[in-house]
């Protein structure tokens, strides 16, 4: 059956439902859930109705479309509720009650910690990475955490894992596609020099809107099974992630192997404790709203890019932003010719710019509520633009171009 095609000045009617989806969430914070069901809804009647998927109209093209992208949303839901188990687990093991003594309790300390969940970040997953991240800073700040440090939480997150296969999806990708982790392993250029130019005014803003508490409880029991369970939780991540990527490539996308297990060990030590359920409702709302934005932009008429350039490779950082960077990267590496290490700081850091450009925004907003407003987010982070365009200055002017 043939398909007829909505086009505005060249561009695809799908962009323009997308596009005003994405300006929906941003006027309607408070119905974000909604607005990305809603704009799913269109996005997929309009392309039953009027155009199809990769070629293929209809049900059937619905059908093929959805058996390829399960993995990575099954992944995701699991991963973004059991990391949020995950922080529960963490913020009871009383482990975070002892970080006040431990961190500069001066600006330094704030921006310690945003040095650690960069650390962590390229080891852990960088939703991991910022979920502990955001736990920590409201155990240390009683909970009172400005915007623009939550923001700068995300950024860390994000920026940690640019350089590291392990510590981003889109890296992660790019090992599977054949390029080396080496290959990668330069980005941690621009994503140091962003840390400094974000982190610094970060730690002077939450320094002096919340700063770290240093009159702890005199006496904390810790709770080692807990600690116990989140250790558990994060090697399963990072061991399948290792195992699945190294020896077993051909059924990486077959299977969530990464989300089922670290929820496999949230099953398994539920004897030794509890899981605190109550929170897995609202982490079940954000995890949804981020895979209705993922699906929305996988349905997107993207078939190729700008020819591969310094230029296009910035550009794709700005709209990963708003547009997913999972079919970002994966256009990249079909079209080949890219630097893949200015690539993966791009796309990897660039989602920091709205709280709902990364999983990992996704996911420190769905703890801290009041982030989830771009305008508040875009007011408060003025700080990760600019570290962004720095980093990568630095980065092209030391490294150039090395497709």
């Amino acid at each position: 059956m043939a398909t007829t095609k909505f086009e505005l000045a060249g561009i695809p009617g799908e962009f323009f439902l997308f596009a005003i989806t994405l300006l929906g969430i941003a006027i309607f914070h408070n119905r974000t859930l909604l607005v990305a069901l809603s704009g799913l809804a269109a996005i997929t009647t309009y392309k039953l109705a009027l155009t199809d998927f990769a070629g293929t109209p209809g049900i059937a093209g619905l059908t093929v479309h959805l058996r390829h992208e399960w993995v990575t949303l099954a992944n995701l839901l699991c991963l973004l509720v059991g990391f949020a188990v995950l922080s529960r687990h963490f913020e009871e093991s009383r482990v975070p009650d002892l970080l006040p003594r431990m961190l500069p309790d001066d600006w330094k300390g704030a921006f310690l910690l945003l040095v650690l969940i960069f650390a962590m970040s390229g080891f852990l997953d960088n939703i991991a990475a910022a979920i502990i991240g955001a736990t920590v800073a409201g155990s240390v700040f009683r909970h009172r955490v400005h915007i623009g440090y939550l923001a700068a939480i995300v950024a860390a997150a994000n920026a940690g894992g640019a350089g590291s296969v392990l510590g981003d999806t889109t890296t992660t990708m790019m090992w599977l596609e054949g390029v080396s982790p080496l290959t990668v392993l330069p980005a941690y250029l621009a994503a140091c020099v962003a840390l400094i130019v974000f982190g610094v005014p970060a730690a002077f803003q939450q320094h002096r809107f919340a700063p770290i508490t240093k009159d702890a409880s005199e006496r904390v029991t810790l709770d080692s099974a807990r600690i116990g369970i989140v250790a558990l939780m994060l090697l399963a991540a990072m061991m399948a992630n290792i195992v699945i990527n190294l020896r077993f490539k051909h059924v990486a996308d077959a299977f969530p192997f990464i989300g089922v297990a670290v929820w496999l060990v949230i099953l398994a030590t539920i004897p030794l404790r509890r899981p605190d359920w109550s929170i897995i409702p609202n982490a079940l709302k954000g995890a949804i709203f981020l895979l209705a934005l993922v699906l929305c932009a996988s349905m997107m008429p993207v078939d190729k890019l700008p020819l591969p350039s310094s230029i296009t490779v910035l550009g794709l950082g700005v709209i990963s932003a708003v547009f997913d960077n999972i079919p970002l990267t994966a256009l990249a590496l079909k079209q080949g010719g890219y630097d893949w290490a200015l690539l993966a700081y791009a796309v990897g850091f660039g989602g920091s710019m709205v709280w709902f450009g990364s999983s990992a925004g996704v996911a420190v907003s769905n703890i801290y509520p009041e982030a989830k407003s771009v305008w508040t987010w875009v007011k408060h982070s003025w700080h990760i633009p600019l570290a962004y365009i720095v980093g990568f200055a630095v980065m092209f002017a030391v490294l150039g171009w090395n497709p």
